[in-house]
């Protein structure tokens, strides 16, 4: 879907014109990036490490793109725009701020989980770039207002939503950067975020 939407987003420097080959090239010039980057780090990979694990030559890759800043810009602005726009639709199907705070959580759980090499890639490679750190600021902002509404109403207790926002946030990000740990514990991604809705119902509930 991720792939198919950059195809869709960018046809006007896209050189490749028949859809199903562009996103399937797409498909496969993402995960080399994603498998590379895990290995040995975004500025350490040359556009020819990224031909030989896709087997596709120079010059077919720079149909999709002019070069590495342009393919980092697809990636992190392209990924966060969509996982925006799901969390976001998550969040308008409930009105009450308990039932909105809980599907918020969630859904940022389960597309990390669902995205998980978007999500390890922009946090490790991107996270110092504007745009990313702009993203962030809105996912938290969200949570944040989730918990001031509810206050208002007499749901969440008075505190430091801002902060609270924040824990909750670095928890979410736990679930895809240390997906070892909760590996060797044996806990699901469903065990994960009941988990942390049960603690914050805990912490938050009046």
């Amino acid at each position: 879907d991720i792939s198919r939407e950059v195809y869709l987003n960018n046809q006007n420097t896209i050189r490749i014109k028949k859809e199903i080959t562009a996103v399937n090239n797409l498909e496969k010039i993402f995960n080399a990036v994603f498998y590379i980057s895990y290995k040995k780090g975004f500025q350490a990979m040359s556009m020819r490490d990224l031909s030989q694990k896709t087997d596709m030559s120079l010059g077919s890759l720079y149909a999709y793109f002019k070069g590495k800043n342009d393919l980092l810009g697809i990636i992190q602005t392209q990924g966060w725009s969509i996982i925006k726009k799901d969390i976001e639709q998550v969040s308008k199907t409930h009105e009450k701020p308990w039932e909105k705070l809980k599907a918020v959580i969630k859904a940022h759980i389960f597309l990390s989980e669902l995205f998980r090499p978007w999500f390890f890639f922009t946090f490790m490679e991107a996270r110092n770039i504007a745009a990313v750190k702009s993203m962030e600021d809105h996912t938290q902002k969200m949570l944040t207002d989730i918990l001031v509404a509810g206050e208002k109403q007499g749901v969440f207790k008075p505190g430091n939503h801002h902060l609270t926002a924040s824990i909750i946030k670095a928890m979410q990000q736990e679930w895809y950067l240390k997906q070892w740990k909760y590996k060797k514990l044996n806990v699901s991604v469903d065990q994960f975020a009941d988990h942390l809705v049960g603690m914050v119902e805990a912490f938050c509930l009046v």
